[in-house]
């Protein structure tokens, strides 16, 4: 992507950014050197690309399916507070929160086949029940039947561990 600097004298300390027309806009201090301006620029741009790549998600639909799962695999007992899409997670795919009833899978799932999304949120939605990975946390996540597929899978793009067997 384009990146465009517009110095001002107005601005004395702060650096903002946004897209305008398919170009990365930056306004920065007219005063701040090219080499203080550039790891700003990039970390902006790195949060900008963060943002975009969860922004044709639909935490509706993630939600939609969670209750779904819920109802066949564990009662429709479980109890949540949000389930939503993030762009965070780099090393996990997923993530939950028992306390705070909250579960984050990662936007590199959205591309994934349905059977590897449906088995992270399994997954997660098994950690409301039993927080850790121990042998009824791994009961709960295989009445998933493709449980084993979708960890197969995982592996092999190199985003399941092995030490994080049942």
């Amino acid at each position: 992507m384009e990146v465009k600097v517009i110095r001002s004298d107005n601005r004395v300390k702060t650096v903002s950014a946004r897209e305008v027309d398919g170009v990365f806009e930056v306004r920065a201090p007219a005063q701040m050197s090219d080499a203080e301006l550039e790891p700003v620029v990039q970390n902006l741009l790195k949060r900008w690309q963060r943002r975009q790549a969860t922004a044709d998600l639909d935490d509706a639909d993630l939600e939609r399916r969670a209750r779904e799962l819920n109802r066949q695999y564990f009662g429709g007992k479980l109890r949540w507070k949000s389930v939503r899409w993030v762009s965070n997670q780099n090393t996990r795919n997923g993530s939950c929160t028992p306390s705070q009833g909250t579960i984050r899978i990662s936007h590199r799932l959205a591309k994934m086949p349905a059977f590897v999304r449906d088995y992270v949120l399994v997954h997660e939605l098994a950690h409301l029940v039993e927080a850790n990975h121990g042998p009824r946390f791994w009961k709960l996540v295989n009445r998933y039947p493709r449980t084993e597929r979708a960890r197969g899978y995982l592996m092999a793009v190199g985003l399941e561990a092995l030490e994080d067997e049942p």
